[in-house]
């Protein structure tokens, strides 16, 4: 008799302990979650690092004018024999009464990157000009000079001259490796949506990023409003 009555308490026990603790699957989900958020973090201070030096940063002119916002924080070096890079992050767009939007996450990906010699790794920012240079992420991969002309974008007091003189590039790229601006070739490079990102942040399965900038999404996590107040500070508003 006691050995039934423990035998039941220990699968009484077991029971209880399978529900209370999440199983491999939910814990690896709530990992990603974590990341995910995490990537929102980065990205905000990889913009405010961006922003800091009046002489140096990213004009505020010139992303006060942009249709949209890209920010991959730490883009790697891959494998030798393949010779390409990767990175995640988020793209934000302006909306119509001018603010931005919530992001949608983005991956990187291509093997014409060319971080100089020596250099592992780089944050990347791209100010896209015009709404339609955003639109085409939307629909899929996105070449960068291909499906939408791509120039080193100006830094500093002096950006508005240097604008000028060049070819009206929809796209703007700025890099930064180990705190420095660098420069980075992101020719042939390509920008697709991170749909499984997107589902897990918002938690709205098959969610779009063209939902997400329309702003049809109600479950917003609070670290997208310190997103929007960053990238309002970098313009100066």
């Amino acid at each position: 008799m006691i050995k039934q009555k423990r035998l039941a308490l220990g699968v009484i026990f077991v029971l209880a302990l399978a529900l209370v603790r999440p199983s491999p699957a939910a814990a690896a989900k709530d990992d990603k979650a974590d990341k995910d958020i995490q990537r929102v973090q980065d990205s905000i201070r990889v913009l405010g690092e961006m922003m800091k030096e009046a002489d140096k940063s990213i004009p505020q002119d010139l992303l006060a004018k942009s249709a949209g916002i890209a920010i991959i924080p730490g883009v790697i070096k891959a494998a030798y024999v393949i010779g390409g890079r990767h990175g995640n992050g988020v793209l934000v767009v302006r909306g119509k009464d001018g603010g931005w939007s919530s992001p949608s996450f983005i991956k990187l990906t291509g093997g014409s990157l060319g971080l100089q010699i020596g250099v592992e790794s780089a944050d990347i920012l791209l100010l896209f000009m015009t709404p339609r240079s955003v639109g085409n992420i939307t629909n899929g991969k996105f070449t960068l000079g291909a499906d939408a002309g791509l120039a080193a974008g100006p830094l500093g007091r002096a950006a508005e001259a240097s604008t000028d003189a060049q070819l009206k590039a929809e796209i703007y790229s700025y890099s930064r490796s180990r705190g420095l601006f660098a420069g980075l070739s992101l020719q042939g490079a390509s920008l697709s949506v991170d749909g499984n990102a997107n589902e897990r942040f918002y938690q709205l399965k098959g969610v779009g990023a063209q939902t997400i900038f329309e702003g049809k999404v109600l479950r917003i996590p609070d670290i997208v409003a310190k997103l929007r107040q960053a990238l309002a500070e970098a313009a100066g508003k």
